[in-house]
């Protein structure tokens, strides 16, 4: 539709209004999702998860770093990449200076991919990010939290992402794993978001939403096909 224009200031303010009465309505309902997020129940993690991080070997338990929460983004970076996905690195934006935030909170924050970590540490240095990011190469963590797919999973139709069959055949796919630790160092998954539901933690999709034109993706191949890596934009189409 095209917009509506108009010179009339309380015409401008009666529709101001009525959207900000829905938007409060919608924040409510945002803090009612997160109150009953906070009651779901906490799963147990027995396995002995191991990653390799710049101050080496860690095992899950010590990523938390003496805090007793722990927010994973499960960044796509599979072992035979030479980068890590453009996508993650478009959310990847949004987190710098995150943990020192977060940490306040009794939050650790870390990335974890399945490429090496050399290959994690060359292209977070390209890109200026400041995050902690581990290795989990090797190791079952990704496909027990269902991220990564082996190609015979993917193949017979078993691969599950967020809850349901995987819509397509991508070996890696992002997501955010949350973690507690209760008093005895027991380690519990409390929650976990794919899809879409990592949208709200993107900045710029979320400064684009207020604009006029929004994402202004509807004539595109596929919704993201215009993000580049930052340092990219400008090269060619």
């Amino acid at each position: 539709m095209p917009p509506i224009k108009t010179e009339s200031r309380s015409e401008w303010l009666a529709a101001r209004q009525e959207l900000l009465a829905k938007e409060k309505a919608l924040t409510r309902m945002r803090d009612e999702l997160s109150a009953a997020r906070r009651t779901l129940p906490w799963l147990r993690v027995t396995e002995p998860y191991v990653f390799e991080g710049p101050e080496g070997k860690q095992t899950l338990s010590q990523l938390f770093a003496g805090r007793s929460q722990l927010l994973v983004y499960h960044f796509m970076f599979a072992p035979e990449w030479e980068t890590g996905c453009k996508s993650c690195s478009f959310w990847a934006d949004s987190f710098n200076g995150v943990a020192e935030h977060v940490s306040q909170r009794d939050v650790s924050f870390v990335a974890i991919s399945r490429a090496e970590l050399p290959k994690l540490q060359a292209f977070r240095q390209r890109l200026g990010w400041r995050f902690k990011w581990v290795s989990s190469h090797g190791s079952e963590f990704n496909y027990d939290f269902q991220v990564s797919f082996r190609a015979d999973a993917v193949a017979r139709g078993e691969a599950i992402y967020n809850y349901g069959p995987l819509p397509n055949s991508n070996s890696d796919m992002p997501g955010f794993s949350v973690f507690a630790k209760d008093e005895r160092g027991d380690i519990f998954h409390t929650y976990g978001t794919y899809g879409r539901g990592i949208e709200p933690v993107n900045a710029a999709y979320q400064l684009l939403d207020l604009l006029p034109k929004g994402r202004d993706e509807a004539g595109l191949a596929h919704p993201m096909s215009w993000v580049r890596l930052r340092d990219e934009y400008g090269r060619g189409a």
